[in-house]
């Protein structure tokens, strides 16, 4: 997936699962990209998410999904934003 500046962010893609997806995340399904507009909690830890366009996703406990996620950057240049970081050990 491809990173755009959006004028101090950028849209990082992540790996989510139904712990982790938030509204505003964008998920392709099928080849189209869709954007969660809003989720609810379902039993047993499954989430139901509602895209833009009407449309249901029910994600389970063990679902992983690619999603793009925008992300701020404070300060610098956002291209800096998903560098790589080395740590010294």
């Amino acid at each position: 997936m491809k990173v755009t500046a959006l004028g101090g962010a950028v849209l990082s893609p992540v790996e989510i699962t139904s712990a982790s997806v938030q509204r505003g995340d964008i998920i392709q399904v099928g080849g189209q990209q869709c954007r969660v507009s809003d989720l609810f909690q379902l039993p047993g830890g499954a989430k139901r998410l509602v895209f833009d366009s009407g449309e249901l996703l029910t994600i389970h406990t063990m679902t992983r999904l690619v999603a793009l996620r925008l992300v701020r950057v404070r300060g610098g240049d956002p291209a800096h934003a998903l560098a790589t970081r080395h740590h010294r050990r």
